[in-house]
């Protein structure tokens, strides 16, 4: 007989061999999407699920179709895609898309190239090929090379496009074609005359190539969460609907609302979804100022302000996380000054009171009550203002789809 001092120890070894690496096979997904989410999130993230033995995770890079094809079709579970459902696409139509994180999609260049900004206007006449040379720019005199994803429908070029061009599957301008925006960075490395599309979750470390500037604002975590940098993407996991894996995609999905996986996301420049605030208002900021910028002419664009940030959603943040900070304080001040500056525009664009024409004086004897008015000449009455001051007030262009002809790969 072994003593129990002895036989403790034996039993707690015969549970761990009997345990299972993870919970069960139930909780092994594989995921499948374009290259830029697999490097900004997946790769990390899968790991410390692994390590919390939640669950084991298989990634297959390749492209945003290809992701979201597999789990529509049932030869993945999880999906990875920088862009929304798009409707137009019947394969699409079973698939849950899950916002994860925010991000933002940036114009790349060589960091030799001296150009550091581009402007809406400026984005939209390249991808339609109207500019075409980097002297137009205020950079040497030099063709611009324009680099694009030659899968269809990626994610981060569509959701460029989408915002640009107001149609996501836009054909444009873009004779260079990869197959993932890593090996779209990889050629401007190599080009000092090239231009493409990246994420800042991709390029943030990369000393290969050079992020530009958008009317003036870099892109950054902080100007991706008060909503100046107007090029903002949100990142998703696409699930099917009747998923034989849907409790295991939950769990993930919970997972990606705990510490660990945030500081993940944090760590690659991206914004949880938890924490960005009530985006609907900063949207609609956005498209008014895309909108904008993008009906000037390219010389009244250098003076164009940046967009207002959605004060009420900073001003949430910032009370959340240090309600007596200075940076709160501020963020007070501007949603007050938003507020005035919103009250003071209203009252100016207030129609003056009608003056109501008082009934000329009547000669001779009152009569009572109705007297016949004296005939007017029949006039026609004027079309109301309003109606002809009516203007279409969708955002002229937005950056969403870049190539649809071409095709994006992410």
């Amino acid at each position: 007989m072994l003593s129990r001092r002895l036989l403790a120890p034996v039993l707690s070894a015969l549970c761990l061999l009997a345990a299972p690496a993870f919970a069960t096979a139930a909780d092994e997904l594989v995921w499948r999407g374009d290259h830029a989410t697999a490097r900004a999130i997946m790769g990390d993230l899968s790991k410390e699920y692994a390590r919390e033995k939640k669950g084991k995770i298989t990634l297959q890079p390749f492209s945003t179709i290809s992701g979201l094809d597999a789990v529509a079709q049932g030869s993945a579970d999880i999906a990875g895609s920088a862009r929304g459902k798009y409707a137009s696409r019947n394969e699409e139509a079973s698939l849950n898309f899950i916002p994860v994180a925010l991000d933002a999609v940036v114009p790349i260049t060589h960091p030799r190239n001296p150009v550091g900004g581009v402007t809406l206007k400026q984005i939209y006449e390249i991808y339609f090929g109207r500019l075409t040379n980097w002297k137009q720019l205020g950079g040497e005199d030099k063709p611009i090379n324009v680099y694009s994803i030659a899968a269809p429908l990626d994610g981060v070029e569509f959701s460029l496009r989408e915002v640009v061009f107001k149609n996501g599957d836009k054909r444009v301008a873009a004779p260079r074609q990869y197959l993932n925006t890593a090996k779209l960075e990889e050629a401007i490395t190599l080009d000092p005359a090239g231009i493409g599309l990246s994420t800042l979750a991709s390029v943030h470390d990369n000393p290969g190539v050079k992020m530009l500037a958008v009317e003036g604002v870099g892109a950054s975590t902080a100007t991706v969460a008060d909503g100046t940098y107007p090029l903002y993407i949100t990142l998703y996991l696409a699930e099917r609907e009747n998923s034989p894996k849907r409790d295991a995609v939950e769990r993930f999905v919970a997972f990606l609302d705990t510490p660990p996986a945030k500081d993940i996301l944090r760590r690659h420049q991206l914004i949880p979804y938890g924490e960005v605030g009530d985006l609907a208002p900063r949207n609609e900021q956005r498209l008014a100022f895309v909108d904008a910028a993008l009906r000037r002419d390219v010389t009244e664009l250098a003076a164009a302000p940046t967009p207002i940030a959605a004060p009420h959603a900073t001003l949430e943040a910032r009370t959340r996380i240090a309600p007596g900070a200075e940076s709160t304080q501020q963020a007070r001040d501007n949603l007050a000054r938003a507020e005035a500056k919103k009250a003071a525009e209203k009252a100016a664009a207030k129609p003056a009171p009608k003056a109501v024409a008082s009934a000329p004086a009547k000669a001779g004897p009152a009569k009572p009550k109705v007297a016949a008015a004296p005939a007017k000449p029949a006039t026609k009455k004027p079309a109301a203002t309003a109606q002809a001051n009516k203007t279409d007030k969708k955002p002229a262009a937005s950056f969403g789809n870049v190539s649809s002809g071409a095709g994006n790969g992410g």
